[in-house]
């Protein structure tokens, strides 16, 4: 059974900007990963575990684990708070910035890719 799903250029954009993350071979993350990063780079404050958890709903274990993943990448890392040092916030890194930017500039390559076919 073949679907058709007519007017859905959003869809037909996200697949092909997933196609192009495999054919570069960068790092392959997950939505949940993603959506951490995207949070931490475009939301000017300080983040911590347990208020990016809140924000997307999951358990800090679950956010822990993502930012375990995120770091050893160098697309976050954590930074202590001097003012209190129990408390820890998760900050952007450079590398991460520079893979965020690249990200960008293939969902601008995918939307003119799509408007050609």
């Amino acid at each position: 059974m073949e679907f058709e799903l007519s007017g859905h250029a959003g869809l037909r954009l996200w697949k092909q900007t997933l196609t192009n993350i495999v054919l570069k071979k960068g790092p392959d993350l997950t939505t949940r990963q993603l959506s951490v990063m995207l949070m931490v780079y475009l939301e000017p404050k300080q983040h911590t575990v347990r208020g990016l958890a809140a924000a997307i709903d999951v358990s800090k274990p679950v956010i822990t684990r993502c930012i375990d993943t995120l770091s050893i990448l160098g697309l976050i890392k954590r930074v202590r708070d001097e003012n209190d040092r129990r408390s820890v916030f998760i900050t952007p890194t450079v590398k991460g910035a520079v893979f965020l930017t690249d990200f960008a500039e293939m969902i601008e390559k995918s939307n003119e890719e799509a408007k050609d076919n």
